[in-house]
């Protein structure tokens, strides 16, 4: 992340713990709910459906209340995070889902995310999935914070969709430990929310079309793209209880190999970036792979007796980064910065399998929005993405936000994909003789 990135995101997120009790309630107050509780009773017809479906993958364990705003509530609360409020046709309802899934061996476990619903709009809702960029304390995730994390769920409900935001693994109020950047099972994660947000948006009297329209941001972007490839996956016997309908992921990270890692060293990631998303990746990625035996492999002294303790999703950014050096390089040690420049072994098979996102030919629309001026996630990741869809005969335009960081390109392009939504989602009425 960049400075500005990263103090704009701490700042939310440190806000967000000193405030976030007395924000539930208020909010909660505002929308006239009772505190936090299962929302499936005995006897209701989303009882009901909870003992249905609680025995596979994606089955609701429970739904809570979280947020009720109406059409001005929801306005004033985008403006108040710096965002356009254009869009915005409707209040919104959110709930926290808690389902089952499994981890990253395939056992069984849970997770959480954030289901948001319009008040407005037609009964049968499309369904947006967003998923979210790298965050390191569990509580920042999409169905706990109360800050900037649920724009993209309340622009895109505000708009007439339901928004499902996974948690991811080890976030949230899930089990565990978050394994960062292991996108196959972040795609699990979000499938399994999808379902589970089926269940609950039908118990809760939406039913959902089964349309779905996908994005997400910085590791979510990467995401997204995934989520796609799985969701237009035809392999015999699968499952396809949703059709993709529109692709738009913002800055993802969907070239390890051959552009987020050399940008590290080309100077096109600044600093302190680097080194928290290096730390990161390295730290959780060696908990499923053995890229290292011994935390002294790849971090100096002091770090390496530390390192991994830090991320553990209790600590906030600004105090991991405070417990390390200022750059990646003085982080690692002079072997193991040499094998990131030159991966093999585990190293290198670890980054071949998160860069597979963009290898595949999607049948519906896609977007790729990034910024030049992004020194996270350079826009070369946009443009390779682009360029192996294209190798595939689909066609992906880049929208570059131009000289402005992670952050910034975010803030721009989110309105923007919630616009281009709406217009594929008029488009699809449309061509069905349906009343917009």
């Amino acid at each position: 992340m960049t400075q500005s990135t990263h103090n704009s995101l701490a700042g939310h997120a440190v806000s967000r713990r000193r405030r976030g009790l007395a924000a539930v309630a208020a909010l909660l107050l505002a929308g006239g709910l009772a505190a936090p509780a299962a929302a499936v009773a005995d006897g209701s017809p989303a009882a009901a459906q909870h003992h249905r479906t609680t025995d596979r993958r994606g089955s609701l364990l429970s739904v809570t209340p979280l947020a009720a705003l109406d059409r001005a509530g929801v306005q004033r609360w985008l403006t108040a995070q710096d965002m356009d409020t254009s869009r915005v046709r409707h209040g919104v309802r959110a709930y926290r889902l808690t389902y089952r899934t499994v981890d990253p061996y395939g056992r069984p476990t849970t997770a959480t995310g954030l289901l948001t619903l319009p008040t407005g709009g037609p009964h049968r809702l499309d369904i947006v999935s967003d998923t979210h960029g790298t965050m390191v304390h569990r509580d920042y995730a999409p169905s706990v914070t109360t800050d900037f994390g649920r724009v993209p769920s309340y622009l895109n409900a505000a708009a007439g969709r339901a928004v499902a935001a996974p948690d991811y693994l080890g976030l949230g109020k899930g089990p565990g430990r978050h394994p960062y950047m292991d996108t196959a099972s972040s795609v699990t994660a979000s499938l399994d929310m999808l379902r589970a947000a089926r269940h609950a948006a039908a118990g809760l009297g939406r039913p959902l079309t089964g349309d779905v329209y996908a994005t997400g941001f910085s590791q979510g972007g990467q995401v997204a793209m995934a989520l796609g490839k799985a969701l237009e996956d035809d392999s015999p016997g699968r499952e396809r209880p949703f059709r993709l309908r529109a692709l738009a992921p913002v800055s993802g990270p969907y070239d390890l190999s051959g552009q987020e890692i050399p940008a590290l060293f080309d100077g096109r990631v600044n600093d302190t970036s680097g080194l928290f998303y290096t730390a990161y990746f390295l730290v959780a990625q060696n908990r499923l792979h053995p890229l290292y035996r011994d935390p002294a492999e790849a971090f100096r002294a002091p770090y390496a007796d530390r390192v991994e303790a830090l991320f553990d999703g209790e600590h906030e950014e600004e105090d991991i980064i405070a417990a390390l050096p200022p750059t990646a390089k003085e982080l690692l040690t002079p072997a193991f910065w040499a094998r990131m420049q030159h991966p093999t072994g585990a190293l290198e098979k670890t980054l071949e399998a998160n860069d597979t996102a963009c290898a595949w030919k999607p049948s519906a629309p896609v977007r790729l929005y990034a910024a030049s001026g992004d020194t996270d996630v350079p826009i070369g990741n946009a443009r390779s993405c682009a360029d192996r869809l294209a190798a595939r005969g689909a066609v992906a335009p880049v929208l570059d936000q131009g000289d402005t960081d992670h952050f910034g390109g975010y803030k721009a392009s989110a309105p923007q994909v919630t616009r281009w939504f709406d217009e594929i989602s008029r488009h699809d009425r449309n061509d069905r003789g349906e009343r917009s």
